[in-house]
């Protein structure tokens, strides 16, 4: 659904020109080519960036059958709780990194971040105990936080409201074709012999660690070379191309995309109820994303699998899962539609982890693992842009990635302690858990898009209006979503 305001400034002159009253002309043909040159561009960047995170972050889940349970002496609940040191550090420094990366720039802040990570990586494939491997972890935390909240406002900044959700789809994906290569990675970097000076010598899961994360830091290195600070200032358009890019998004939001994160866009960022209902959604979407991107080779083992062929049956779950991501950020965004969507895709998940709870063969719980799989991955990136899709204003969408993400980590905790050794083989607990976390997404999906829906026709109906009275046409534009005129995407 079009905003008043992109319908008052907007005309369609003929089949292919877009006219607008304040200012210069383009054609949609012209406009399609811009888009299409940063998919190309800067979309496949940050995918790869955030795959390198997330495989990078999950490993370990891969490592822990590969002996470096048995190696550091991981009995117990010392697993779960190098888990979950991780997000200690990763939710604290979410929102802090946001607005750094708001005065900084993302040309070097986040490939910063990357290469960061790896040396993190490279360092932990030489931790000898528990101690060591927490210190790790949390430092990985650290420097892991900012990425996912900044990678998804730095696309902000290239794309309208409609044409979002497909792209944050497409780097989010990320998250589960990182399962699917970090099976097949540490399948085959384990098989690597022993080598390495004496007291630093590396083998099986100590590969996975260092080879993974000496990639990621090569990455991060070159990175800056291909990416750009904003659509202004991309060297693959043409100066048209550029100007383009940048007033579309202008025009959009009516908003200076410069302007620097305040007290006041961190209120209005957090005191909106739409971002509630999609932070708590990304919360509970993530108690499931986490837990089977750290616990799946586990789980998959404990079903029967040994070791290697528990790494290789992870990997058609996160294909699938891939996959199914980016069909549905891509019929969301064709049909601006959200909330339908992420409640309607939860009900597979539901399904999936009844089955996983069930006592049927195990057979019948691998085809359940990637019910579960299909039906939560979509979940955050459709939470994500369905919160930045109705925020107002570039700083404002700066608070509100990172303030989803933030809320949304708090799940990622919950995750680390779903699945403990005196629950295997069978895990009740954590399957109960993960089923109810996604009876809970389908219930904010549709609380989301009722309220979307309540509100839009609240304005339409003229009952905001009042908030316009005596207001300059700055003060207008700072309202944000607070506007008569902005109409929330459903």
């Amino acid at each position: 659904m079009a905003t008043e305001m992109e319908k008052s400034s907007v005309e369609h002159f003929t089949a292919d020109e877009v006219k607008f009253d304040d200012g210069p002309t383009w054609t949609e043909e012209e406009e399609r080519v811009v888009r299409r040159k940063l998919d190309w561009h800067v979309v496949p960047l940050v995918t790869l960036l955030y795959l390198l995170c997330f495989i990078d972050r999950s490993n370990i889940g891969n490592a822990r059958i590969q002996g470096m349970s048995k190696d550091l002496a991981l009995g117990g609940y010392k697993f779960n709780w190098a888990l979950t040191v991780f997000y200690f550090t990763y939710i604290a420094i979410e929102v802090p990194s946001n607005v750094l990366l708001k005065s900084i720039g993302p040309r070097y802040y986040i490939p910063a971040l990357v290469a960061a990570f790896g040396v993190v990586s490279v360092g932990t494939a030489f931790v000898k105990a528990f101690p060591g491997l927490m210190v790790a972890r949390a430092v990985l935390g650290l420097v892991e936080g900012g990425t996912m909240p900044g990678i998804s406002f730095f696309l902000s900044t290239f794309y309208k409201r409609e044409e979002l959700l497909f792209r944050i789809g497409m780097f989010v994906s990320a998250s589960s074709m990182a399962g699917a290569f970090g099976g097949l990675l540490a399948t085959g970097l384990s098989k690597i012999p022993r080598f390495g000076a004496h007291g630093a010598e590396l083998w099986m899961w100590r590969n996975i660690f260092f080879f993974e994360g000496l990639f990621t830091i090569i990455v991060g290195l070159v990175a800056p070379i291909f990416m750009a600070s904003g659509p202004g200032s991309c060297k693959f358009l043409t100066e048209r191309q550029r100007w383009i890019a940048t007033e579309r998004l202008q025009r959009e939001h009516a908003a200076d995309p410069n302007e620097r994160v305040t007290a006041r866009h961190v209120k209005v960022a957090v005191f909106n109820i739409h971002n509630t209902i999609c932070a708590l959604g990304f919360l509970f979407v993530n108690v499931s994303v986490q837990s089977i991107s750290l616990f799946m080779p586990t789980i998959l083992a404990d079903l029967g699998y040994r070791p290697i062929p528990a790494q290789l049956h992870s990997v058609p779950p996160y294909v699938v899962a891939c996959l199914i991501s980016i069909a549905v950020a891509w019929v969301s965004d064709r049909t601006r539609r959200r909330g339908v969507y992420l409640g309607a895709f939860a009900c597979l998940s539901v399904m999936g982890f009844a089955i996983l709870r069930s006592p049927v063969h195990s057979n019948i719980k691998y085809m359940a693992v990637f019910f579960v799989a299909a039906g939560a991955f979509p979940g955050g990136p459709g939470f994500l842009s369905w919160g930045l899709n109705n925020a107002g204003g570039p700083a404002v969408r700066a608070v509100t990635g990172a303030y989803i993400v933030s809320v949304g980590t708090i799940g990622s905790v919950l995750a680390t302690w779903t699945y403990i050794d005196k629950d295997k083989p069978l895990y009740p607990k954590g399957h109960a858990i993960n089923l109810g976390a996604q009876v809970i997404v389908v219930v904010l999906s549709i609380c989301g898009v009722l309220y979307c829906r309540w509100e839009n026709n609240v304005r339409a109906s003229g009952k905001r209006d009042g908030r316009l009275a005596g207001l300059s046409v700055e003060q207008v534009v700072q309202l944000g979503h607070h506007n008569p005129e902005f109409r929330f995407i459903e």
